[in-house]
């Protein structure tokens, strides 16, 4: 959590004190929540001026009020070196905007092979409907992408851990790579946060995040936000304001609510992730825990140098067992609920099944994707523990 920003504050520090403008707050403590439609123009001179800076304050509801500002603001000064941050109603529109941004009619796309369904689904409707091809490529082999790169080829998207399996892709190498050959690089960065992994600043064009999952914290609101670096943000804004998405300003109150405590939270959930990931290696009815923060496995030595600590999820494949066994396991636990998400206090189990198209992926038995939330971590052990004990009885 450790780490430098621009005017010497570390990056907690940094999370308090964001978007809290004096002339946003009026001397209170959380910037307050403006709801606004139609905003009213005192002059001719006024609105004149307004129509033509999109970025010139109050205009219409769709481009925001103090409420969201704050929190866009708070948000750009997470990703040392961003130029600006558009928020959007949930972290698919977010995506959605950042891929309509990167890639137009004729163009190829090129995407890793781990990626969040619904992204794999948006590729294979929308973008396949206006025109735009998309290509898979193995989440490790950072050599292989190179290869793939056609002269229609328009932006290179990244998620890294990979949605449910957790590789760890070589970023940094991957941006260079991008901006070499002209293209917009894209990173879903839900999994670390720029808090763990400062995208821009290791080369990343389009920085896209799920706020439903750390940064609101409480599982109580949806949201997304893509930050950009300066070479590409008049662009994606431009897309941004013409798509006409925006997030509720009663939830960005929430998500700046639970930005304040962000650094903490994310200490604990790593720690505790950590803890249940060491403790479940060891129990007989786990054929493997996929964790890049553990030593062995095949990301760690990337994460080990590219990210500031550990989040919430990791996943184990379990030994080939019943559905009824699963069941068993799952359905009696204590302390993880059944259900979508991560990021939120409470921890959560989920059992998934990876797809795939340019490469292959699979395990003898069930996996589980695990969230660890705020809850004492021997309990979360115990309770898992006891319910993998279930599984083999």
């Amino acid at each position: 959590m450790s780490g430098d920003k621009p005017g010497g504050d570390a990056p907690a520090t940094s999370l308090v004190h964001a978007g809290r403008r004096p002339e946003w707050t009026h001397g209170v403590v959380n910037p307050p929540v403006y709801r606004a439609s139609t905003c009213l123009f005192e002059t001719l001179d006024a609105y004149e001026a307004a129509s033509r800076n999109p970025d010139a304050g109050l205009y219409y509801g769709r481009r925001g009020t103090p409420t969201q500002w704050a929190l866009a603001e708070a948000l750009t000064e997470m990703e040392p070196g961003a130029a600006g941050t558009h928020l959007f109603p949930s972290g698919v529109a977010a995506i959605a905007a950042a891929l309509m941004a990167a890639t137009s009619s004729g163009g190829h796309l090129l995407m890793v092979d781990n990626v969040y369904e619904p992204t794999r689904v948006m590729a294979k409707s929308v973008l396949a409907r206006i025109g735009v091809e998309t290509e898979y490529y193995a989440p490790t082999d950072s050599d292989g992408i190179a290869p793939l790169i056609r002269a229609n080829t328009q932006a290179i998207y990244m998620e890294s851990p990979g949605s449910l399996t957790f590789e760890v892709q070589d970023v940094p190498a991957i941006a260079a790579l991008a901006r070499a050959r002209g293209l917009v690089s894209i990173l879903d960065n839900t999994w670390a946060t720029p808090l763990l992994f400062p995208a821009i600043r290791h080369g990343v064009d389009l920085s896209v995040q799920s706020l439903t999952k750390y940064v609101v914290g409480h599982s109580d609101a949806l949201m997304g936000s893509v930050t950009a670096a300066p070479d590409a943000w008049q662009n994606f804004r431009n897309t941004a304001l013409r798509l006409g998405q925006t997030a509720a300003p009663d939830d960005c109150a929430l998500a700046l609510r639970g930005l304040r405590t962000l650094a903490i939270r994310m200490e604990r959930h790593g720690k505790t992730a950590l803890a249940l990931a060491r403790a479940l290696s060891k129990h007989r009815a786990v054929e493997r825990v996929i964790c890049p923060g553990l030593p062995g496995d095949p990301g760690h030595a990337l994460w080990t140098r590219d990210f500031n600590g550990y989040a919430s999820l990791f996943a184990i494949a379990l030994k080939p067992g019943s559905r009824e066994a699963l069941a068993a396991c799952v359905d009696n636990l204590r302390h993880f609920g059944m259900g979508f998400s991560f990021g939120g206090y409470e921890s959560l189990v989920l059992p998934v099944k990876p797809l795939r198209t340019a490469t292959r992926w699979q395990t003898d038995g069930p996996m589980l994707r695990i969230h660890c939330g705020l809850e004492d971590a021997d309990d979360l052990i115990a309770d898992m523990t006891a319910g993998l004990d279930r599984y083999l009885s």
